[in-house]
């Protein structure tokens, strides 16, 4: 009775982590796309300043990891230093700005596919450049994924789509979007090497310290000179106080988000936290299609079926490999 118990209590946990999630992310991936394509007021104007989503973001997580800390503090020493982030918070500001600034070329399901191919960059990088040498199924994964995002930017987008964004480019939307899947590369081989320095450092210590930095670096980026494009976007928030509702409201949903992807990984391990954030993508496709009139043809529906397998079947080849690692274990 005792176990099962534990058993119901885990499952309970896990179908909490994921609601969490996907209620978190999925409803800010509505707000980006909102706040990216909808025009505001009678003279229907855009909000061009889609940098200033990484500042307002920053800060409140900042903000909130700050309060955390000070709620429940751990009480342990050797944490890392806060000035060893600046590093990692450069690239951790550079490449989430170029994902959502993406979001003026190519429309939201386009940009969720593209940062879903993270293999891609880190199996090229480990090939070319440290000559790790991958098994089949790996290069599988990669290539369904690849041929997915390839295959859905080639498919011919609606009207209706096209007309929703700023500045339709496709080649300049993927090419953003991949240059962010790069900085985040380095920042979280910085964070890994951050956390192996100082391994007392806590998860919202990690939170304080990038968002830290990353508010400093946006600060000058939007308001380091006279005309800096966050004074006009301030003034657009202040003529039209619904976009500032939508930033605040996206801000929070990123806080309340990375909560529950901490409290998953502590509780269920990265695997688990990887296959909820990689269905919770393919439902914010869905919700996309359905909730902002992105309608997808059906040669893009096949080509988010086709990344989504490639992600999967990574996902099982992961599961896999941990449970070869945990019979070792057991034998030795």
């Amino acid at each position: 009775m005792e176990s099962h118990g534990v058993g119901l209590r885990r499952v309970l946990e896990l179908a909490f982590c994921v609601a969490g999630i996907w209620t978190a992310y999925i409803y800010q991936g509505v707000l980006q796309e909102t706040v990216s394509t909808k025009r505001f007021g009678p003279e229907n104007e855009r909000f061009e300043h889609l940098a200033f989503l990484n500042l307002a973001q920053s800060a409140v997580c900042f903000i909130w990891s700050f309060m955390m800390i000070k709620l429940w503090p751990s009480g342990s020493t050797g944490h890392a230093p806060w000035w060893s982030y600046w590093s990692a918070g450069i690239t951790n500001t550079i490449g989430p700005a170029m994902g959502i600034e993406a979001l003026k070329y190519i429309s939201y399901p386009a940009q969720v596919l593209a940062k879903s191919s993270k293999m891609i960059p880190v199996m090229l990088m480990g090939t070319l450049v440290y000559g790790i040498r991958y098994s089949f199924p790996e290069y599988l994964c990669t290539i369904l994924v690849a041929g997915g995002v390839s295959a859905f930017a080639l498919a011919k987008t609606s009207s209706k789509t096209i007309s929703k964004l700023a500045h339709p480019n496709a080649p300049l939307g993927y090419g953003l979007c991949f240059l962010n899947l790069a900085f985040d590369g380095f920042t979280n081989a910085t964070q890994d090497s951050i956390s192996t320095r100082y391994p007392k450092t806590s998860a919202w210590d990690i939170m304080l310290g990038m968002n830290l930095w990353g508010t400093i670096y946006n600060l000058v980026f939007m308001f380091g000179w006279p005309h800096a494009s966050g004074y006009q976007a301030i003034n657009f928030c202040k003529h039209h106080p619904e976009a500032a509702w939508d930033i605040l409201y996206y801000c929070l949903c990123g806080a309340v988000g990375q909560n529950f992807i901490f409290f998953t990984i502590s509780r269920f391990g990265s695997l688990t936290n990887t296959t909820i954030t990689t269905t919770r993508k393919f439902v914010s496709i869905v919700v996309s299609s359905v909730l902002s009139g992105n309608p997808l043809s059906q040669k893009q529906w096949g080509s988010v079926f086709m990344v989504f397998s490639g992600l999967s079947y990574q996902i099982y080849l992961k599961w896999k490999k941990i449970q070869r690692m945990q019979k070792k274990r057991k034998t030795t």
